[in-house]
């Protein structure tokens, strides 16, 4: 991609993968996240973190962006309540448990209000949860964006 001329590339790790509605529906008979599934993530994150930062070294630049998309999400999974989400387990669209079986169809559940669920469907965040994630890719700390946010890059880019 750099040598094709890309001088900014945001790259996003894995979610919660263990978390979501659909594993959730699948894997869990008491809400908590299949741990299998968290551990992958938690292995993966920090590797494409590390290979990140040696394509920037040697490239000799930010020009690799990398965005924890797993810790985004786990804040308002852990703490649904704190970021205005009734719950973090239950998908406002879908069927079975937690909402996690199938696609959002006309035969689904639905919720009445999509902006007290993190989750839109089985594996996808909803809308409000969503404006979560880009203020974090936005404006969010070292936690969240590594090695800078999207502000800041910006903020350097006009300079240059």
């Amino acid at each position: 991609m750099y040598d094709l001329g890309a001088r900014r590339v945001l790259v996003t790790g894995t979610g919660p993968l263990g978390c979501v509605p659909a594993e959730l529906g699948m894997r869990s008979r008491n809400g908590q996240c299949a741990p299998e599934l968290q551990q992958a993530a938690a292995l993966f994150n920090p590797q494409l973190v590390q290979m990140l930062t040696n394509l920037n070294t040697k490239i000799g630049g930010h020009v690799f962006i990398a965005a924890n998309a797993q810790q985004m999400h786990m804040d308002f999974i852990s703490d649904p309540q704190a970021y205005g989400f009734v719950t973090s387990k239950v998908a406002c669209c879908g069927q079975g448990p937690y909402n996690g079986i199938g696609l959002c169809t006309p035969a689904s559940n639905l919720c009445p209000n999509r902006d007290l669920y993190a989750f839109w469907d089985p594996f996808h965040p909803s809308e409000k949860a969503n404006k979560f994630i880009v203020q974090q890719i936005m404006s969010g700390s070292n936690k969240y964006m590594n090695p800078m946010n999207l502000s800041t890059i910006m903020a350097l880019d006009s300079i240059e």
